[in-house]
């Protein structure tokens, strides 16, 4: 019987790691590897949020400030100079992915 060719994801065809984007370091880059988030393109596949509840299904007990750093990451904007209005639709966003995985239980 032939064998599958394995699937290659991203990091194995040469694409810059999560770790070369703005605002995430070593640690959370970490977080987000183990999380299977691995670069740009699996970031922006599922969003800030997405990613951010991804990270905390793996156990990582992030701050809400990983939220904002993804949120900066995918539009190249600091963290803390994110406006307060799109940090509240952040967290909104996340409440309600909350709501609905707790619903679908």
């Amino acid at each position: 019987m032939p064998r599958a060719k394995p699937v290659m994801n991203a990091r194995d065809r040469g694409a810059p790691g999560v770790e070369t984007l703005r605002n995430l370091g070593p640690v959370s880059a970490g977080w987000l590897h183990a999380a299977g988030i691995h670069c740009r393109a699996d970031l922006e596949k599922l969003g800030a949020v997405r990613a951010y509840q991804r990270v905390k299904d793996s156990g990582v007990r992030p701050s809400l400030n990983l939220l904002y750093a993804l949120a900066g990451a995918l539009t190249d904007t600091h963290w803390a100079a994110l406006p307060r209005t799109e940090r509240a639709r952040l967290v909104m966003e996340w409440e309600d992915l909350q709501a609905r995985r707790a619903a679908s239980r």
